[in-house]
């Protein structure tokens, strides 16, 4: 089965002092062993470089490197196939966005589901479960749920 990885989770993958650290690793270890296809978007690599490269002083920032960041990248490629965009996903973002309400910086989240739509991924590895429980067409799960 095909299991996309969000951002969160590939943050807390590669940082070891993240304290979510181990529960990431343990995860994409479970499921790699059991065979599932470890999946993520462009999307997603575009988040993990922003966090990663803004400083620590601002809002949560990693402040690696641009080298420790690309490093970092090619260790997850990897490790996760990373999907690209397409015309498909975006216009099933926008039947989303619609159908569901969403404002503001909750559109990211709906341009996941639809890839994951579009793309046939049933289920989520996330951090933050939360912020997809309005979407009924995919399962989110935390890395601690895998485990």
């Amino acid at each position: 089965m095909d299991v996309l990885v969000d951002t969160g989770v590939l943050l807390r993958l590669v940082i070891p002092s993240d304290p979510g650290h181990l529960d990431a690793r343990r995860a994409i270890k479970l499921l790699r062993r059991r065979g599932d296809k470890l999946v993520t978007l462009t999307q997603n690599a575009s988040e993990f470089w922003n966090v990663c490269t803004r400083p620590v002083s601002v809002r949560g920032g990693y402040g690696l490197s641009v080298e420790d960041t690309a490093g970092q990248l090619r260790l997850i490629e990897r490790l996760i196939q990373v999907r690209p965009d397409s015309d498909e996903v975006f216009r099933e973002w926008k039947r989303l966005v619609v159908a569901h309400s969403v404002r503001g910086v909750k559109a990211h989240d709906a341009r996941l589901v639809a890839a994951m739509i579009v793309h046939g991924i049933a289920q989520l590895v996330t951090a933050n479960p939360a912020d997809f429980k309005r979407y009924s067409e995919i399962t989110p799960i935390t890395p601690s749920d895998v485990t």
